[in-house]
């Protein structure tokens, strides 16, 4: 009867500790839930600042501009904003062609493109393709960093759906195309086509756009100078949409 008694015991015991822990743990899921919608309404843009008016200055460029302090052999900052009216319709179709094509069919997120990545990395049993939107890519530059792990994501897509309720389809194209980066230092179109061609972006001819949009994924080790052989690969695949 002892043992029995014991085994009893020990078994209440367990399932009281069980308990608390799970208690403990949902306490302090909600604490963190609590302390992660905080620094959500931190960050949470004044949307009327980007809906209207000049480009902001991206966290993106913010940071290239502190590390360069640190690396003096990394090139000055190439940044020139200028309006979607002045870009060339052959670029905008280059860019959704190569990052987003699906760009004004979704509200910020893409599920399908999630899916048939997924599936595909999958495959190869590596993470080859991500599925973030032109509106997600846009977020992460604007108010983010470029950190890969979970949490940031959550807050990519929060901020995500955020832009899109307040923000046109167009407006957001471009100030994507103002602050993404198409080499070390140089971000936005305007000032890619200059380094890269020495023409402001309005004067970009289809070849040169596509050449552009062929850099996103990779801009630094691809781009029109280096030329690589994934580069090129780029260039052809986003040709055939022309």
């Amino acid at each position: 009867m002892a043992v029995r008694y014991s085994s009893r015991t020990a078994s209440i015991f367990r399932v009281k500790l069980l308990k608390r822990a799970l208690r403990w743990g949902l306490i302090l899921l909600l604490v963190l839930l609590v302390l992660d919608v905080g620094y959500l309404v931190g960050i949470w843009p004044q949307w009327e600042l980007y809906r209207t008016g000049p480009i902001q200055r991206s966290s993106f460029i913010r940071e290239y501009e502190s590390e360069r302090q640190r690396h003096p052999d990394w090139p000055k900052l190439r940044w020139n904003p200028v309006s979607i009216q002045t870009i060339p319709k052959s670029m905008l179709r280059a860019v959704v062609a190569a990052e987003d094509s699906r760009f004004y069919e979704h509200d910020g997120v893409d599920l399908q493109a999630f899916k048939e990545a997924m599936e595909h990395n999958l495959s190869e049993q590596r993470m080859v393709y991500g599925a973030s939107t032109i509106s997600q890519q846009t977020v992460k530059n604007m108010f983010l960093s470029p950190s890969r792990n979970p949490l940031r994501k959550w807050h990519e897509l929060w901020l995500t759906l955020g832009m899109e309720r307040n923000l046109s389809k167009r407006r957001i194209l471009e100030h994507y195309l103002n602050v993404a980066e198409f080499g070390r230092g140089i971000y936005g179109v305007d000032a890619a086509a200059r380094y890269y061609w020495g023409i402001p972006a309005r004067r970009l001819n289809s070849r040169q756009a596509i050449e552009l949009a062929a850099t996103l994924p990779s801009p630094v080790k691809n781009n029109p100078r280096t030329a690589t052989s994934s580069f090129r690969k780029r260039v052809r695949k986003i040709r055939r949409y022309f």
